[in-house]
C-alpha cells in the first residue's frame, strides 16, 4: 500500500496531461484560445492591406527619404514592431508571474483600446504613436498564447495543436484583405475606408469575456506555483471528458525524473549552461527570420505595384493570395507531429527563399497569384512550426519570459527591416528585396538545422531537462 501511495504521489499533473489522447474537449480549448488570438493576427497583418488607403490620404509614402522618415510607410511597420519589442521584452514575464489566462485577457484589451484610438488619428506621428502603444499588448499576447498552448496540450499533439491554432488565427488574413479590398477605396460616415478596417479589428474586446470564462488556467503553471489542487481539478476534468468521449481507460503516465521539483524561475536561468546555447541560437534565428517572413507579408501590395501590377488589380490579387494563409497550417495539422519540428522550420525557410525568387520574376496576374499562393503556404507552415518549436525549449517556470526575450529580437529586427526593404525596393526592385529575403532564410536553415535540438513527441519536461 505504501508503495502504491508513493507511486501515485510521483504522478505529476504534467505526466497526466501528456498521456491524454486527442479529444473534442482539447480541440475546443485550442479553438477558444485561437479565437482570442485571431484579433492579434488581424492587427499584425492589416498594415499591408490598408497601405494604399494611407497613401491615397497622403498620410504615408511608399518609400522613405531617410532611415527613420516618419512619413514613409516603413515607419508604420516599424512603430508596430517597436511596440511588440517592448511588449515581448519588458512584459512577457508577467505571464510567468500572474498566469496565462489573466494575461491573455489583459493583453487583448490593451491592444483593442489602442487600435481603436489609432483609427481616429490624422498625422503620421500620432498614428505611429498609437500603433506603438497598441502593439505593446500584441507583443505580450503572442508570447503568452504560445506558452499557454504548449502547456495545455499533450506531447504528441503539440505540433498539430499549433498548426490548428494558426490555421484559425490565419483566417484573419483573408478577412482583413477582403475588408480592405471593399472598404479602402470608400468613405463611410465621413471616415476613410482604412479607418473602418482598423475599427473592425479593435472589437476583439467585446468577445474577451466569453472566451476567457471558457478557458482554464494552464495546469502546468498552477502546479509550478504550488496551486496543485487547482491544477489537479482541471486535469481531472480533462481526463473525465476524454474517457467519456473515447470509452477507454487512459494510458499509464510517463514519469520524467525531477519534474515534480518546484523551483522559481529567474531571467538569468535562460543564460545558464543548460539553456545558453538555445537562447543564442533562437536570438540569431529571430533576427534573421523576420526579414524573410514579414518582408513578404507586410509588403505584398507595394511589391505588386512595383512589378507593374495596376492599383485596381492589386487589392483583388492580395485577397486571393491571402486566402491561402490558413491553408498551410491546416495541411500541417495532419503532418506536424510526424516529422521533427526543427527540420520543418529549416525546410520551409529554404522554400520561402526559392519561392521568393520565383515571385520576383512574375509579370502576369496568373504568375503573381500562383507564386504568391505557394509562398504564403510555405511561410505559414514556417510560422506555426517555429512558434511551437521555440515554446518547447524552456521549462514552465521561465517559458514566457524566455520565449518573450528571444522573440523580442524578431520585433527588434523588424523595426529596421522595413526601412531596409524600402531601401532595397527603391534601389534594386523586387529582385533585390527577394535576394535579401533569400539570404536571410538560408541563414535560418543553417542556424536551426545545425544548432537546434530535436523536440517532436518529447515531453516538455524532458526537453527542458
Amino acid at each position: 500500500m505504501a508503495a502504491n501511495a508513493a507511486a501515485d504521489a510521483a504522478v505529476t499533473v504534467a505526466a497526466r496531461l501528456d498521456r491524454l489522447p486527442p479529444s473534442r474537449h482539447t480541440r475546443k480549448l485550442i479553438t477558444l484560445l485561437s479565437l482570442g488570438a485571431w484579433f492579434e493576427f488581424y492587427d499584425l497583418f492589416f498594415p499591408a492591406y490598408v497601405a494604399l488607403g494611407l497613401f491615397k490620404e497622403g498620410l504615408f509614402k511608399p518609400t522613405t527619404l531617410g532611415l527613420f522618415d516618419l512619413h514613409g510607410f516603413a515607419s508604420l511597420i516599424a512603430s508596430g514592431f517597436a511596440g511588440m519589442f517592448v511588449g515581448t521584452l519588458a512584459f512577457s514575464w508577467l505571464s510567468d508571474r500572474l498566469g496565462r489566462r489573466s494575461i491573455f485577457t489583459f493583453a487583448l484589451l490593451w491592444y483593442s483600446i489602442g487600435a481603436f484610438i489609432m483609427a481616429f488619428q490624422n498625422s503620421p506621428e500620432t498614428i505611429n504613436l498609437w500603433r506603438f502603444i497598441a502593439c505593446i499588448g500584441l507583443g505580450v499576447e503572442l508570447v503568452n498564447v504560445d506558452a499557454y498552448l504548449s502547456e495545455l496540450v499533450p506531447k504528441e499533439q503539440r505540433g498539430s495543436a499549433f498548426a490548428f491554432n494558426q490555421s484559425v488565427m490565419y483566417t484573419a488574413v483573408p478577412v482583413v484583405a477582403f475588408l480592405a479590398w471593399q472598404l479602402v477605396p470608400t468613405t463611410i460616415l465621413g471616415l476613410s475606408g482604412w479607418r473602418w478596417v482598423v475599427i473592425i479589428g479593435s472589437i476583439g474586446a467585446l468577445v474577451i469575456w466569453w472566451i476567457r470564462r471558457n478557458l482554464p488556467e494552464s495546469p502546468r503553471w498552477l502546479a509550478q506555483h504550488g496551486r496543485v489542487a487547482e491544477a489537479e481539478a482541471i486535469v481531472a476534468d480533462m481526463e473525465r471528458r476524454t474517457k467519456a468521449e473515447t470509452g477507454r481507460e487512459l494510458a499509464a503516465p510517463e514519469i520524467v525524473a525531477g519534474e515534480a521539483e518546484q523551483k522559481s524561475g529567474a531571467w538569468m536561468e535562460m543564460w545558464s549552461p543548460a539553456y545558453r546555447g538555445r537562447t543564442i541560437m533562437l536570438v540569431a534565428f529571430q533576427l534573421l527570420q523576420t526579414i524573410g517572413y514579414y518582408g513578404f507579408n507586410n509588403w505584398v501590395p507595394t511589391l505588386l505595384i512595383s512589378q507593374g501590377i495596376g492599383v485596381t488589380k492589386t487589392l483583388p490579387y492580395t485577397f486571393i493570395i491571402a486566402i491561402a494563409a490558413p491553408i498551410g497550417p491546416l495541411i500541417g495539422f495532419f503532418f506536424a507531429d510526424r516529422f521533427e519540428r526543427k527540420w520543418q522550420v529549416a525546410g520551409s525557410a529554404v522554400g520561402i527563399a526559392a519561392l521568393g525568387f520565383l515571385f520576383s520574376q512574375q509579370t502576369t496576374g496568373a504568375g503573381v497569384v500562383a507564386c504568391g499562393l505557394l509562398l504564403t503556404l510555405c511561410a505559414n507552415w514556417f510560422s506555426f512550426a517555429f512558434h511551437a518549436y521555440q515554446s518547447e525549449l524552456y521549462p514552465t517556470r521561465i517559458r514566457a519570459q524566455a520565449v518573450g526575450f528571444v522573440y523580442s529580437w524578431s520585433r527588434f529586427s523588424a523595426i529596421f527591416s522595413g526601412f531596409i526593404i524600402a531601401f532595397f525596393l527603391g534601389n534594386y526592385g523586387t529582385l533585390g528585396v527577394f535576394g535579401l529575403i533569400a539570404g536571410a532564410m538560408l541563414s535560418v536553415f543553417v542556424v536551426i538545422g545545425f544548432f537546434g535540438p530535436p523536440v517532436t513527441n518529447r515531453r516538455l519536461e524532458a526537453i527542458a531537462a
